[in-house]
């Protein structure tokens, strides 16, 4: 169903989600690394000799290092200088890694953590999780020898951080971070907590000299320097406001510390505003400095662009956010005169005059924009944010609110798991500017960007961090928006699906059956969200083994979506494929070949015979017409629809992997062993390379080829071994129920049983059969399973087993197959066998009429 079901719906497929993070593309890792973009050096850094010894005598214990500040709030102290001081110098002596990750909300870090493991190439890396990454990244840091450091910047969640701290057992590493909080939980583990304060006066006058000196302005100093930095409160983010608007200004120390004094600031920021004893120094100097920068350009654009910057995450926001038509609407309307007319209003505002502004706040030391550092190019310092938002008048904060969640909607990469870093730079984005807008992105109702960063942490394969941003978006529209609103019940679809893809299977019914139940009565029983409700709980019930629930749910969204949109419309297509799905995870054959076949007619005349969906729909029936046992068929729908994504997709598209695979498993079915494995082992090697070691469907192609080495080629140990890794592996991603899982611990009992361990393989394979047969009876998997157990009771001379199993699969196949099934006529045989073997002479003679 997908988008056309509005701006906040997505459908989960029946089969749970898959994502992954693209490999690396490099040839080998040149030493050093540097990961993460670290903050350039200020101009005239000072080297702070005190708190330097201070750090190097808490590193000397080998715990980790933590800079906060002295008084807690906005910042300005210079903790992320002085740290990025530090990886600076890192990396010039020979340091083989430094990472920089910016720790606002854990999942950047999850995030910088895997693309630090994904570009050094540490085992484990080529993993779809984020998180299985991320922990493979831990791991390896804590046991290589290589020198690295890594910088966890701004601290806001101690809790949710816990588990994510680097640690080296060799003692070759070592952790900075800073943080505005002061909070005991960062001195535990062994880590040293070191508060950060302003600058002394003798480190104000050197910072004060350098950076006018650097710039050939020397001479503006003079006897009232002591008398500006005293006043500037010693604060390093003021003085240097200070220091480059004397620069650009051309004032002496004397000047400014006059301009300084004659701002009033009881308007712009009141005394009980200044709770941190820092906000009036940076107000002020701001004021002076946003003044200059207006004299300073030409667009008349600085003043909207650095109120809409305040809003975003201060670590920074892509440069391409000033380049959508929302932003550039805002900028164009801002610089009109107040009672401009329609014909009055100007030209339009251009990305150009966009970039030249920022430049221009960038000169005034107001902000940074370098497009060195993208995704993150346009930064601007937590307290001189905070300054220009309590300097915002409150009417105008809702409309830039809506601005700027409009243009990161807008700049947001679609589909974003192909640019990890970008997308975790939206999500920081989406949620600093939540944080920043007051509440205002909630009216009238939740604004569709808060949703968007929710999807993209779950096509991340964030699944943990998805599911709490899920909760709380559910409560704050509850709380905001009311709980019979769309954008809550929307919510708590979204969080039922992060429990699925989390394998909180019951936590999901039981969310998606009241959200459903919620969705019916406020929205009514045809609306798509109540639609998309009903096909993500009948997702929930498969996966749980209710089989028969989730069949009855999807034929009642396929019977609403017949009763309210035309058959060829694109959200019928799809629930009538998921309709088909479930028939088949039942074991219904008949009827997932009969709406597969309509389904296809449909597709080709809707669509065009090479269009993907028809591809699909084509791989899909020939899948059905293997399990009904038409194997020729089958493997002549599958050549045609492998060449097809080849032709059209390239060979290394996933589609691609899975027409592959699928052929093979006609290939097999048909006897054509040799064909099957050669198959499958080119679809091993680029489902390794492209979807990662431990993605499902790589899984699934593993495990399918142990059992053809094992089955076909005697390899017995070997497949044994790719099976077992692979499986638990598998049944960790998907629970223990889900069909894939079975079947792979069926193969795992048949390869014992090969492998003459007969009694082992009877007790895995009488467990199997009991979960499937839970799962679904009459599924045709689990009929293979039975055969499998009678086998191995045959090997094991228990000849009474053998019979009863086969007499329960024969009635079963011929009940659900008919009398002409290969599956049946194999039962036929085997428990014919049986009664031979047994002496059974009358039975034969019955079987046999």
């Amino acid at each position: 169903m997908g988008n056309a079901l509005g701006p906040y719906s997505r459908v989960t497929n029946i089969g749970e989600q898959h994502v992954h993070l693209p490999p690396d593309r490099g040839l080998g890792v040149t030493w050093p690394l540097e990961i993460g973009a670290v903050p350039a050096l200020a101009t005239a850094f000072q080297p702070r000799s005190q708190l330097r010894k201070e750090v190097e005598a808490a590193r000397s214990g080998g715990g980790a290092v933590v800079l906060t500040q002295v008084l807690s709030g906005g910042g300005g102290v210079g903790k992320s200088q002085l740290a990025a001081a530090y990886a600076t110098e890192a990396v010039a002596d020979g340091t083989e890694l430094v990472v920089w990750a910016s720790a606002t909300h854990t999942h950047q870090v999850i995030t910088q953590y895997a693309q630090a493991a994904i570009r050094i190439g540490v085992p484990g890396a080529d993993s779809g999780d984020p998180e299985v990454v991320a922990r493979a990244f831990l791991s390896w840091l804590a046991t290589t020898p290589r020198r690295w450091l890594v910088v966890l910047d701004n601290i806001t969640d101690p809790t949710g951080l816990a588990p994510w701290w680097p640690a080296s057992r060799t003692g070759t590493g070592w952790v900075l971070a800073t943080s505005r909080l002061h909070d005991a939980r960062l001195s535990g583990g062994g880590r040293t907590r070191i508060a950060i304060d302003v600058y002394t006066p003798e480190e104000a006058h050197a910072y004060l000299r350098a950076r006018l000196d650097g710039d050939g302005m020397g001479h503006l100093l003079d006897d009232h320097n002591e008398a500006l930095a005293k006043a500037l409160g010693y604060l390093p983010l003021a003085l240097g406001h200070a220091a480059a608007y004397m620069i650009n200004e051309d004032l002496s120390s004397a000047e400014y510390l006059d301009r300084f004094h004659r701002t009033r600031l009881e308007q712009a920021l009141p005394e009980s505003a200044d709770a941190d004893g820092y906000g009036r120094q940076i107000t002020a100097t701001l004021l002076l400095s946003l003044e200059a920068a207006q004299r300073a350009d030409p667009t008349g654009l600085v003043t909207p662009a650095l109120t809409l910057a305040a809003l975003l995450d201060p670590a920074g926001h892509p440069r391409g956010v000033w380049g959508t038509p929302v932003a550039l609407r805002y900028l164009t309307i801002c610089r009109m005169p107040p009672h401009a007319s329609q014909h009055e209003k100007g030209p339009a505002a251009t990305a150009e005059q966009a970039h030249a502004a920022l430049r221009i706040l960038h000169r005034y030391a107001l902000l940074t924009c370098d497009t060195r550092g993208e995704p993150r190019a346009v930064r601007i310092h937590a307290l001189t944010a905070r300054a220009v938002r309590e300097s915002t008048p409150p009417e105008v904060l809702p409309g830039v609110a809506a601005v700027a969640a409009g243009s990161l909607l807008e700049a947001w990469p679609d589909p974003d798991q192909l640019h990890p870093d970008l997308a975790a730079a939206m999500r920081a984005n989406t949620e600093a500017l939540a944080d920043h807008s007051g509440g205002h992105l909630w009216h009238p109702e939740g604004h569709a960007v808060l949703y968007t960063a929710g999807y993209s942490l779950a096509n991340a394969g964030l699944t943990a961090s998805a599911t709490a941003y899920w909760q709380q978006l559910a409560a704050d529209s509850d709380r905001i928006c009311g709980p019979h609103d769309r954008g809550t019940l929307v919510a708590r679809i979204q969080l039922g699906a992060s429990l699925r893809q989390a394998g909180q299977i019951e936590g999901a019914v039981s969310v998606l059956r009241q959200v459903l139940t919620d969705c019916e009565e406020t929205l009514g029983p045809d609306n798509p969200d109540t639609l998309v409700a009903r096909g993500n709980l009948a997702g929930a019930y498969q996966q749980s083994g209710r089989v028969d629930d989730a069949v009855t749910l999807m034929e009642q969204v396929v019977a609403d979506c017949n009763r309210r949109l035309e058959p060829d419309h694109p959200n019928s297509l799809a629930v009538r494929h998921n309709l088909a799905a479930v028939y088949g995870y039942a074991g219904r054959t008949d009827k997932a070949l009969s709406i597969a076949e309509q389904l296809l007619d449909d597709c080709e005349r809707t669509m065009g015979s090479d269009h993907p969906n028809t591809l699909a729909a084509r791989g899909n029936l020939a899948g059905y017409l293997r399990l009904a046992g038409h194997i020729g068929q089958a493997m002549s729908i599958e050549t045609e629809v492998l060449a097809a994504r080849v032709r059209s997709a390239g060979p290394d598209h996933p589609d691609t992997i899975i027409a592959r695979s699928s052929l093979a498993a006609s290939y097999e079915e048909a006897g054509q062993i040799a064909d099957a494995v050669a198959c499958l082992e080119q679809a091993l090697r680029d489902s390794e390379r492209i979807l990662g070691a431990d993605h499902p469907d790589t899984l699934n192609i593993r495990r399918r080829l142990a059992d053809c080495y094992y089955r076909h080629l005697g390899r017995i140990e070997d497949a044994l071994a790719i099976e077992e890794e692979a499986l638990a592996t598998l049944e960790r991603r998907l629970g223990p129920n889900d069909r894939s899982v079975l079947n792979g611990r069926a193969s795992i009992g048949s390869a014992y049983c090969q492998a003459g361990h007969v009694d082992k393989a009877i007790t895995v394979l009488d467990r199997v059969l009991a979960d499937s047969e839970r799962v679904c009876s009459d599924h045709p998997d689990t009929l293979s399973i039975r055969g499998n157990l009678a086998a191995a009771y045959w090997q094991a001379g228990r000849i009474d087993q053998v019979i009863a199993h086969m007499e329960r699969l024969l009635a079963d196949s011929r009940r659900i197959h008919g009398a002409d099934h290969s599956t049946t006529v194999v039962a036929l045989a085997g428990l014919a066998a049986a009664y031979v073997q047994a002496g059974r002479a009358d039975e034969l003679s019955t079987l046999l009429e």
